[in-house]
């Protein structure tokens, strides 16, 4: 036994290299694996991903104008479930075409011509019917008169800014956007969607804070159109209008003290973005600055200005003409 120690001990001492017991990890785990690679360069990673679709996309799109590539579209949602109240709204919004995804019936309703269009369209649309107790239909609707019918209608899903470039150039004809300056009632946010789809527009541009967003209210006063025109937010609009100039396009505001009358206006032809602000309050003085070009709409009487969706009809007309 003790020579078996003895023999044990020598081995121990006399071979070269790490002790019993090690493995040999302790020299490898000291030596380290070099510098830490970049994200974009780890399989797996995140940002790898990003970048690899990202290259992927420029490789396999036309550039826009100006040679940029196209960005990745990063949509945004209202987050919350619009409520549609009262026969009449109903009715106009089944007509309309909204995207609706429930229609909700009292329990024993009064059934009239509207409840029975109203059932019918949805039946056609194969939209779900459900039936609820008032008190369900009241907390809803958040009190609303309901005339014992709601629908809802899903979180509108925003486009990014650079995707309506994208649509122009699938359309082949000049970028045309309208942005919405501090304009808050989305019923001429509807309106201003139904004029762009009229003239042959790619989109509208809306801010992301103390703006209208595409309510089921806008979606109604669109009649529709908002099914086909992109609306986008953006998180700065100064910002993203400077991207389209860059981009190629020319910014041009309306305002009642603009440089030239909207007949004179010379970049209708051309890329361009029409920027409309709010009635009363007109463009923001940064947005203003960003202007390529400020442009008024003549108008007799009294009258001092116009909402954002009368006025962006009448300018989109006149550039629709001079096209």
């Amino acid at each position: 036994m003790a020579g078996n120690s003895q023999r044990r001990g020598a081995v121990s001492k006399g071979k070269k290299g790490p002790s019993i017991g090690t493995g040999g990890k302790n020299r490898r785990s000291l030596e380290g694996k070099g510098p830490t690679p970049k994200a974009t360069e780890r399989t797996g990673h995140p940002a790898a991903a990003r970048a690899a679709k990202a290259a992927h996309r420029a490789a396999t799109t036309n550039p826009r104008p100006g040679g940029r590539p196209p960005a990745r579209r990063t949509a945004k949602k209202t987050g919350e479930t619009e409520w549609i109240a009262g026969r009449n709204s109903l009715v106009e919004a089944l007509r309309a075409g909204l995207p609706i995804t429930g229609v909700y019936v009292a329990a024993r309703i009064d059934s009239d011509d509207r409840v029975k269009e109203i059932l019918a369209a949805a039946g056609d649309r194969s939209i779900p019917l459900l039936e609820a107790s008032r008190a369900d239909l009241d907390r809803l609707t958040e009190g609303a008169v309901h005339q014992g019918v709601a629908a809802s209608v899903p979180p509108y899903e925003y486009a990014h800014p650079e995707d309506l470039l994208d649509a122009a150039a699938d359309s082949g004809r000049p970028p045309l956007v309208v942005a919405l300056d501090g304009v808050t009632d989305p019923r001429n946010l509807g309106a201003v969607v139904r004029s762009v789809a009229a003239f042959g527009g790619h989109g509208v541009v809306v801010p992301e804070r103390r703006a209208a967003g595409m309510t089921a209210s806008a979606w109604k006063t669109s009649a529709g159109a908002a099914a086909r025109v992109p609306v986008a937010r953006a998180t700065n609009l100064t910002r993203a209008l400077q991207e389209y100039k860059e981009a190629g396009l020319f910014v041009v505001g309306l305002d009642a003290d603009g440089d030239v009358a909207l007949p004179q206006l010379q970049l209708a032809d051309g890329p361009l973005v029409v920027v409309v602000g709010a009635e009363g309050a007109g463009l923001s003085r940064l947005v203003r600055e960003t202007c390529d070009q400020v442009v008024s709409i003549p108008m007799a009487g009294a009258v001092e200005s116009l909402n954002a969706g009368v006025a962006a009809g009448i300018a989109l007309y006149e550039v629709a003409r001079h096209r």
